[in-house]
């Protein structure tokens, strides 16, 4: 097991009507920006919720956080909270708006040009607080200290990461998500898998806990995630999916164990550049990375054959093949697409999306930085 030091400093609020918690979460004299995205909280109570929960306190609302968040739509934000003097932000939505909270909170307390947070890795010396009511399982950045922003006048969609972006609480109420349309779903469910499998699937580092803890997420979301699409739905199964989410990438299974994330590096410039979901990429990319770096990820693939998706090895190279098959399947199972000809995405896709790497310096991605640009255009061209 490799070294690492870990924390998780935010207080999760799990449950039924855990929105009430928002009253003694925040500091009676702060005074909050709710912000939130194109408005579907007014329409499934959970914005009633917030309102009634900060009655004591004094507050405002920022609406309009896209799907991918933009620097643009962020930075609007950051000049009304320096006119109007806000101290504090509640997010209140899914990944999106969280994260762009997160660079929000920074932003605001940014000396200097808040892109250099993105572009340039320039650190957050300070940071608005921030809190979190979540309303789609997903991304687990309620929990974690990472934030993706995009630049829509660029074609750039960058990280960045501080501890002081982390959340201070959230609340994870699994009602919410009654009311989410299938395509919210399937980019949930998918999304916490491939997370689980970034830091699951790459080779044998003894990490004997962490190992066991993503084949237990990998295993529940492969259970529930295909239950959230039936007409009669247990609140147990919302349950376990938004609590597999959250566990997906709150640092835990990543904490010393290696990681990969090259499929979320070319999925990011194919959002970047033709407004895909983020998980939609994913699902694209994910079984060709597989199929690609199989050699590297031998003995991970063939533990993930046997342990998660139950295939008796007898045939190595047969079990690594049926375990990426069934990946693909399980993706089709949630109702995601897995193949950019389903998008109407031509084979523009590969040259745009190499150029894209080269110009970020993404030329060697991966556990073992064996991601060349070469093996990133191969898995594109896979991938039509």
């Amino acid at each position: 097991m490799l070294n690492f030091s870990f924390v998780n400093t935010t207080q999760i609020h799990f449950g039924e009507g855990q929105i009430t918690q928002l009253a003694k979460s925040i500091a009676p004299d702060a005074k909050i920006l709710v912000v939130y995205g194109g408005g579907s909280i007014k329409h499934n109570g959970v914005y009633q919720q917030v309102e009634s929960a900060l009655s004591g306190h004094s507050w405002g609302e920022f609406s309009g956080i896209e799907p991918n968040p933009s620097y643009q739509t962020c930075m609007a934000a950051v000049e009304k909270i320096k006119q109007e003097n806000y101290d504090y932000i509640l997010a209140v939505g899914g990944g999106s708006v969280i994260d762009g909270c997160k660079f929000i909170a920074a932003a605001a307390k940014f000396d200097g040009e808040p892109w250099d947070i993105l572009a340039k890795g320039a650190k957050v010396e300070s940071a608005l607080p921030l809190g979190v009511v979540l309303t789609l399982p997903a991304t687990g950045s309620e929990s974690n200290s990472f934030s993706v922003v995009s630049n829509k006048e660029t074609n750039d969609k960058l990280p960045f990461a501080s501890p002081l972006v982390q959340p201070l609480f959230a609340v994870l109420d699994p009602n919410v998500m009654a009311s989410l349309p299938i395509r919210q779903l399937t980019n949930g469910v998918v999304d916490a898998f491939v997370h689980v499998m970034e830091q699951y699937l790459t080779y044998p580092a003894n990490g004997k806990v962490q190992d066991r803890f993503a084949e237990g997420l990998l295993l529940t979301l492969m259970e529930e995630g295909p239950k959230l699409f039936d007409e009669e739905i247990c609140v147990d199964t919302r349950a376990n999916v938004m609590w597999a989410a959250t566990m997906a990438l709150n640092g835990l299974i990543g904490a010393g164990v290696p990681q990969d994330w090259s499929t979320h590096m070319l999925g990011h410039e194919i959002t970047a550049l033709y407004g895909l979901d983020h998980a939609q990429t994913l699902a694209i990319i994910l079984p060709r990375m597989l199929q690609a770096q199989r050699a590297m990820k031998r003995e991970k693939l063939l533990q993930y054959a046997q342990r998660v998706l139950g295939i008796e090895v007898q045939d190595e190279e047969q079990a690594i093949n049926e375990a990426i098959a069934q990946t693909e399947s399980f993706f089709h199972k949630v109702k995601m697409k897995t193949r950019f000809s389903d998008y109407q995405v031509t084979e523009d896709v590969v040259e745009r999306v190499v150029a894209q790497l080269e110009r970020h310096g993404m030329t060697a991605l991966g556990e073992h930085q064996a991601v060349t640009l070469e093996v990133s255009r191969n898995v594109l061209r896979a991938s039509l």
